[in-house]
This record gives C-alpha cells, structure tokens and sequence, in this order.
C-alpha cells in the first residue's frame, strides 16, 4: 500500500461517511423507512464499481510506483482514439456534469450538502458517488412524501 492510495482511501471513507452522517435524518424509520429493492441495486452497483476500481487503481499505483499521480493518470487516459474518446466524457461528466446535477437535484429535493458526491468522486469513483447519490435521493423522496403525510395529517387533526 502506497501513501497515496491510504491517502485516497481515508479521504473516500471520511466523505462517504459525513455524507451519511449529514443525511441521517433519511435513514431512519421515520425519514426514509426500509431499503427498497432499487436503493438496495444502488448501492450493490456503487460497491461494486468502488472494488473495481480500487483493484485498477492499485495495479496502476504499483504498476509506475515512481510517477503515479492525479496528472500522469489523467495523461494515461488519453492513450488512443478511442481511449481519447471515453477519457473526455469520464473527465466532463465527473468535473461539469456531476457536480452541477448533484447540487442542483439535491438542493431542490432537500438532500443536505449535495456538493458532498462530488468530493466522493474525487476520492472513491465516478460510479460510486453517482450510486450513493442516487440511493440517497431515492430515501429523500420517500423522506418528503412521508413528511408531507404528516403534515396533511396535522392540519386535517
């Protein structure tokens, strides 16, 4: 193990849990209820890709232990046209798309601190924070619909 990759694994850890711990309040019986079979195929996806690419990421740190690095990856990326081509779309969806989708969508469907997923991506994967972003936003809106629930009830008491 690299400092760069215990690095990189204590900092997707510490995101992904104060994203849950900003949260929380979704993921109790009251706020979101159960695991539904959807959030539950988020979260399995999320994993998954998060293994996946951890397994790559650490054959590559090892693979070129003296110029690993954030840049020497990214110029990895575009190895050939076809490489070039799915290097763009990874690099515009996870530093344009992603960000401005999840602060966007998050804050108006009352997730707290949405800005957190993009930090996820940085430290974990792509994939990863779009998965837990999704399976959040699944409990936020069962979160809303029951607090609307509540509030219907209380004014119709």
């Amino acid at each position: 193990m690299t400092r760069s990759l215990a690095f990189f694994g204590i900092v997707g850890i510490v995101v992904t849990v104060v994203a849950f711990f900003v949260n929380r309040r979704i993921f109790t019986r009251r706020g979101g209820g159960p695991v539904t079979p959807l959030e539950a195929v988020y979260y399995l996806i999320g994993v998954i890709s998060l293994g996946l690419g951890w397994y790559f990421n650490v054959r590559y740190v090892h693979s070129y232990p003296k110029t690993s690095s954030y840049v020497d990856y990214t110029k990895m990326l575009f190895s050939n046209w076809a490489a070039d081509s799915a290097a763009q779309d990874y690099i515009i969806v996870n530093l344009l798309l992603l960000p401005l989708w999840t602060i966007v969508d998050g804050r108006r469907r009352g997730l707290r601190a949405p800005w957190i997923f993009f930090l996820m991506s940085l430290a974990t994967s792509l994939a990863f924070s779009m998965a837990l972003f999704l399976a959040f936003i699944e409990r936020q809106i069962r979160a809303n619909a029951l607090a609307a629930e509540s509030s219907i009830e209380l004014h119709a008491a």
